[in-house]
């Protein structure tokens, strides 16, 4: 459907999505293990009884930067899966467009250790691969573009097919690769969609500057800002369990949430790529999006509908009542080799030759943000994320006010809720009960939902799926908005701009560790406790 359509019309995705997990929950009641094909047979159903999706113009999906890294790792395999599982449209052609010199067979060739092609499935990879072209050109050339205009019209639809431009491509060149999308390449009767990578710009300044510069060729319809963390299970996730269950609602506020922290943490260092890191840094990298985002969907206010204004406008209003964030309610770290490690773990950050000697780059970061509305004034939101940890993960933890009155002689711990989005995607709230036997004393447990033990068998779409679906279908609900941009980077860039002026030493942590013991005393500080007796156990691993 068209950015011009009515909202009920482009909303339908919305309600086709919902029925991959109105699915899985059919399939556990009845103890049902479904393949992957089975749990998006609903999906791919509802798509080829929408007649306008099935049977519209052809689509052509241009992947601009096709012989990088992304395009080779995420972007092809993920066509794939959506082209073998039937759920493009049935007249789906792909273009890839670089510099390089290269033939579909060299595309294929380095995109294989990554597609995830079972015996069963070469007939289809064929399929696939004889629908994919490949255009040699320079970024900056108006008369490549002009040739890959001529591929495009060559292809079945021609000037009627409706185009998505995906950018996987460097920031550098953005501007003359849209510029030259603009006027050689855009579908004269079809729709035209760009797919556009972060990083978004490197503070508030140089966003808005490529925010103007994208809305003085495409409408804000037609741009799509992706951020692969919102096309999670869990992020999204998020709204389900805040606005489905009434229990929730009475709680979630000042009155009974303490803190809110949200965690991304990874177990490698850069990993010979610390050249591309040290230029943007882990609060860049991280922070000022990823964790962001998941700390609009866990403040935000009840939007109207599912609608992708009605909630992308109640992000924006959660981020306007931050103010920036200010040095003293930040740590910075960055990780240093472990003697006693191994591999890797005995480098440290500066040990890496592509990072320039004597960087001040934090690798490490936890920040304390406020929200000053009326159901969050005063509950520290704590920002965490760094590289070299003691383990990979990302979750939103919402710890609660301590129990009134307790008589159980301060034995009772602090509920919490937890989602954890990777790995091993679960919910459960820590809670007390009490301890088996004859004692009548209470202990920490979990109520638990752990995906692989409820959802046996069922296989989780990629991040990368669900959002290059929505392109498709039109649904901008889960991709940033210009204003939602521009709030975020008012947040980090005096922070940021500060840090690069002042280059503060960071605080050195051991590769492995759970990062600087600084950034625990500042969560405790504001008020986040941690108690250490109770540690979730991956029911799974039983």
């Amino acid at each position: 459907t068209t950015a011009e359509e009515p909202y009920d019309s482009r909303a339908r995705v919305v309600v086709v999505i919902s029925g991959i997990f109105a699915l899985s929950g059919y399939a556990f009641y009845y103890n049902i293990p479904l393949s992957r094909s089975e749990v998006f047979g609903e999906l791919r159903k509802e798509l080829h009884e929408d007649e306008e999706f099935r049977q519209s113009d052809a689509h052509i999906f241009i992947i601009m930067g096709a012989s990088g890294d992304l395009a080779k790792k995420k972007i092809y395999p993920t066509l794939w899966w959506l082209f073998r599982d039937g759920l493009l449209p049935e007249q789906t052609y792909f273009v890839g467009f670089a510099r390089s010199n290269l033939t579909v067979d060299a595309i294929r060739a380095a995109c294989m250790p990554y597609l995830k092609v079972t015996e069963s499935e070469a007939d289809r990879l064929s399929t696939f691969f004889s629908r994919n072209s490949y255009v040699s050109g320079v970024y900056a050339d108006e008369s490549s573009f002009a040739n890959l205009h001529k591929e495009l019209l060559s292809l079945p639809g021609g000037t009627e097919a409706n185009r998505l431009f995906y950018l996987a491509l460097p920031p550098t060149v953005y501007h003359d690769v849209t510029k030259n999308i603009r006027h050689h390449c855009m579908s004269a009767k079809g729709w035209n969609r760009i797919i556009v990578e972060k990083p978004f710009g490197r503070d508030l300044q140089s966003s808005e500057e490529l925010s103007a510069h994208l809305s003085s060729l495409f409408t804000e319809e037609q741009i799509y800002r992706i951020d692969h963390y919102l096309g999670k299970e869990m992020v999204q996730n998020l709204m389900v369990l805040r606005f489905g269950n009434r229990i929730f609602g009475p709680i979630w506020n000042r009155d009974s949430v303490a803190c809110v922290v949200l965690t991304f943490k990874e177990p490698f260092g850069t990993q010979g790529r610390g050249g591309y890191f040290d230029d943007f840094g882990i609060i860049r990298d991280v922070m000022q999006n990823h964790l962001l985002q998941m700390l609009c969907l866990v403040a935000m206010e009840k939007p109207a509908s599912t609608s992708s204004d009605d909630v992308r406008d109640e992000k924006v209003k959660v981020l306007k009542c931050i103010a920036p964030v200010s040095m003293s309610e930040v740590v910075l770290g960055q990780y240093v080799g472990d003697p006693e490690g191994e591999g890797d773990a005995k480098l440290g950050y500066l040990d890496d030759s592509t990072v320039p000697k004597g960087s001040t780059q934090a690798t490490f970061a936890t920040a304390v943000l406020y929200v000053h509305n009326e159901r969050w004034d005063g509950v520290p939101f704590i920002l965490r994320c760094g590289k070299a940890l003691n383990e990979r993960k990302a979750e939103v933890r919402l710890q609660f006010t301590d129990v009134p009155g307790d008589i159980f002689g301060n034995q009772c711990r602090r509920n919490e809720l937890v989602v954890r989005v990777q790995p091993n995607e679960a919910v459960y709230a820590k809670m007390m009960s009490k301890k088996p036997g004859v004692y009548f004393s209470p202990e920490e447990t979990e109520l638990d939902l752990t995906y692989k033990s409820r959802y046996k068998d069922v296989k989780l779409p990629d991040a990368y799926e669900r959002l290059i679906l929505d392109v498709f279908c039109g649904s901008q609900m889960h991709f940033v908005r210009s204003d939602e941009l521009r709030e975020a980077w008012r947040i980090f860039t005096p922070l940021l701009h500060q840090i690069e002026k002042e280059k503060p030493t960071p605080i050195p942590y051991k590769y492995g560790s759970r990062g600087p013991t600084e950034a625990d005393d500042l969560a405790k500080r504001v008020g986040f406790r941690y108690e250490g007796t109770y540690k979730w156990v991956n029911p799974h691993r039983l």
